[in-house]
């Protein structure tokens, strides 16, 4: 797919859903890497998970800033404030906006319905709509593998229909995804979405398996395996996920013409995952010896007594798989950090916050 080049120096950024986790190292990122322009944050800050690991990420991004040549500006406030948001564009005409904001999780959706539907449709309603009133360059946001869900044929590519989700989540992705072709093709706002893959590392979001599991852990308590262990993820290291991100700002879908006259949508839709799908197991086993290696654990640690096998859980699936091929081809960039090197910065970093 032929690109619109996108220069981001100079230029306003909104990235919503920081200091979440992909969202602080986003921003992270820019302030390191760009020599001008000004870099908005939004985040509601919610309780989803420990308000303080926000709070921390959110430190990091501060003193980022103090070293960085771009301006960083937090702003408080949840993307389904649509007057907050129309204030924000209004003030500060965004050139590009990658949306990370949404409220996550697949098995909290089960339960708790109304929060997905405020954030992951209205918010993102509310983007859009944001985009089309104040046209930006590009927009980014974040979809996800769970769009794929009980898909069979691996691994799983944007190519393939993804029309049954198995959780109100996936649901919400996959809506985000119809939304923004919609509104490329009637507005002609170039956006691109990005699935990820079961994105992992240092400072990332303690409901995510290998964080919940160095918790229970260390604190002597049995972990769940679900599936009895049969299941394999493609587990996508943080700073592959934010170079991918990088990228992709920087290289919109080209606006064209039909024969109709009107907007070809310049819309498009990528995987970012590790292509290398792990075994559940080893996964778990990798962890365990890394959280030996920085002290978290002892090395007599009865790992085999701290493990209980069981059946999967609603809305999970058994594999996922990305086919990332698209995202070589057109960016030029594909994820290469194992999960070795990852759990082994993320325990080290476990170790030293806790």
């Amino acid at each position: 797919m032929i690109k619109t080049p996108v220069e981001l120096n100079g230029k306003a950024i909104l990235v919503t859903g920081s200091p979440g986790f992909i969202g602080a190292n986003l921003v992270i990122r820019l302030l390191s890497e760009l020599t001008s322009g000004t870099v908005v944050s939004l985040d509601n800050m919610n309780d989803y998970y420990d308000v303080r690991l926000k709070e921390w990420r959110l430190a990091q991004i501060e003193k980022a800033a103090e070293a960085s040549p771009v301006d960083h500006v937090f702003v408080k406030g949840s993307i389904a404030d649509r007057e907050l948001l129309d204030g924000l564009f209004d003030r500060y005409g965004f050139d590009v906006v990658v949306n990370l904001a949404a409220q996550a999780g697949v098995r909290y959706s089960i339960d708790h319905p109304d929060v997905y539907i405020e954030s992951n449709l209205i918010g993102f309603y509310n983007i859009l709509e944001a985009c089309r009133r104040n046209p930006v360059e590009h927009l980014v946001y974040a979809s996800s593998s769970s769009v794929y869900g009980g898909n069979k044929k691996i691994p799983f590519s944007t190519e393939d229909m993804v029309d049954n989700p198995v959780s109100l989540y996936a649901a919400t992705k996959k809506s985000n995804e119809l939304l923004a072709h919609a509104y490329s093709k009637l507005y002609d706002i170039p956006s691109t979405g990005l699935r990820f893959f079961t994105v992992y590392g240092p400072a990332g979001r303690p409901d995510m398996f290998y964080y919940s599991a160095t918790e229970k852990l260390s604190a002597g308590k049995t972990i769940q395996i679900f599936n009895y262990g049969n299941c394999k993820r493609d587990f996508t290291y943080i700073d592959d996920i934010v170079e991918g991100v990088f990228r992709v700002m920087r290289g919109a879908p080209k606006k064209e013409k039909g024969e109709d006259g009107l907007p070809v949508p310049p819309y498009a839709v990528y995987n970012i995952g590790g292509g290398q799908p792990e075994n559940l197991l080893d996964f778990i086993s990798a962890l365990q010896e890394e959280l030996v290696s920085a002290d978290i654990l002892p090395a007599d640690y009865d790992f085999e007594g701290h493990r209980e096998l069981v059946g999967m859980q609603p809305g999970d699936v058994p594999v996922t798989y990305a086919d990332a091929r698209g995202l070589e081809r057109d960016y030029g960039f594909t994820p290469t950090i194992d999960i070795r090197t990852g759990l082994r910065a993320f325990a080290q970093w476990y170790r030293e916050y806790n």
